[in-house]
C-alpha cells in the first residue's frame, strides 16, 4: 500500500527534524530523503514555493549522500533546516 501525499510529508520533516535536533545524520537517511523529496514533486496541486523549498532539500540530500564528513554537512545547514521544517508545515 502506497504512503499518501500526507504521509510523505510528514516523515520528510520527521527526517529533517531528526538532522536538525541530532546535528548528524546516515547516508540512508539523505537516500530516503532524496526519494520521498523526488515522489512529492510529481504532487498536481504542488505551488511554486514549494518547488523549489524541495530542489534545495534534493540538493541537500545529494551533497550529503556524497559528502566524506556528513555530520559537518547536516551542521552546516542547521539554518535551512529548521527553515525547510517550518516551510512545509505551512503547506501541509
Amino acid at each position: 500500500m502506497p504512503i499518501s501525499h500526507q504521509d510523505k510529508l510528514n516523515l520528510l520533516k520527521d527526517i529533517l527534524n531528526n538532522h536538525q535536533m541530532d546535528c548528524c545524520g546516515s547516508v540512508s537517511e539523505c537516500e530516503q530523503l532524496k526519494r520521498l523529496v523526488k515522489s512529492l514533486m510529481v504532487h498536481p496541486s504542488l505551488d511554486e514555493h514549494a518547488q523549489s523549498i524541495l530542489e534545495e532539500i534534493y540538493k541537500y540530500s545529494q551533497h550529503g549522500i556524497n559528502s566524506v564528513h556528513l555530520d559537518n554537512h547536516i551542521e552546516s545547514h542547521q539554518n535551512e533546516l529548521t527553515q525547510w521544517v517550518s516551510d512545509i508545515n505551512q503547506f501541509t
